[in-house]
């Protein structure tokens, strides 16, 4: 891709994850992006609720809905659909949201955690946030504005859109929105998580985004430097055993730390070949 970076040494990845991160008027270094890191560089941002298959665009409310009904004794925090839609999409339930961090070494955990994906490029998205939201209709923008935010939460949504089906009909331009979860646990808290949201239940984020390709880059890591950062990251403790507290956690972190290099010797039916979900 045209916004692609090919990085070639460690040295070099820290210089591109931080790029562009210092704020001058704030004087710090202050990043405006969001990451979201993927073992393979062909993945394409598509939802969980798009790869569901089928009608998947009529169901979507089903789904939430039925979510809600099942759940009531875990009850989100609030009554707001947008907190029901995050707590859904936590905990696997096919919707239109995706998962990002604004950690950068968060994201480049999830590009090298699945050691089964080391012969192949990994990549990290990295979109910038703050500039996303010139995209959005007027009366986000108004919102946001109000708040003095970059970020929209739930009880901030609910300002405007009420329900799911408000949200397309806020314009017939397609645009993408950025959701910060309430802390839910401490999963969604060691993380730095957060979840993007496309107007349109049937858009594909990468494909927008090619078309406004001022609002990212990509940081392509090829398959040579993937067992260095990996190793790098365990030495200061991105691991699966801080983000994903709890023992299933501690026991994915001790699975991938004592696989041996040449793993494709191995049943890969023996390891878990993808990462737990964040």
């Amino acid at each position: 891709m045209k916004n692609d970076i090919r990085i070639s040494s460690w040295k070099e990845l820290q210089e591109v994850l931080f790029r562009d991160s210092y704020d001058k008027k704030l004087k710090r270094f202050r990043s405006g992006y969001v990451y979201r890191g993927l073992s393979d560089s062909e993945y394409k941002l598509k939802s969980t609720l798009i790869r569901l298959g089928g009608d998947y665009s009529e169901l979507e409310g089903h789904l939430l809905r039925n979510f809600r009904k099942y759940a009531h004794r875990s009850p989100a925090p609030g009554s707001s659909v947008w907190n029901w839609l995050a707590v859904a999409q936590h905990h696997g339930l096919p919707t239109r949201l995706l998962d990002w961090t604004y950690s950068p070494y968060v994201a480049l955990h999830f590009a090298t955690a699945n050691v089964f994906k080391y012969d192949i490029e990994g990549v990290i998205w990295c979109v910038n946030y703050v500039r996303s939201n010139e995209f959005l209709p007027l009366k986000l923008k108004r919102e946001l504005k109000e708040e003095g935010s970059n970020i929209f939460t739930p009880e901030m949504l609910e300002q405007v859109c009420k329900a799911l089906k408000d949200f397309k009909k806020l314009t017939r331009k397609k645009f993408v929105l950025f959701l910060e979860p309430p802390a839910l646990d401490e999963r969604i808290i060691n993380q730095h998580a957060l979840f993007s949201l496309m107007s349109d239940s049937k858009a594909i984020m990468d494909e927008w985004l090619i078309k406004n390709p001022k609002l990212y880059f990509r940081i392509i890591i090829p398959p040579e430097l993937k067992w260095e950062i990996r190793d790098k990251l365990d030495q200061v403790n991105i691991t699966e055993r801080v983000l994903f507290p709890g023992l299933d956690g501690l026991s994915y972190w001790l699975r991938r730390h004592y696989s041996p290099k040449d793993i494709e010797r191995l049943d890969e039916d023996s390891l878990q070949s993808e990462n737990p979900k964040p």
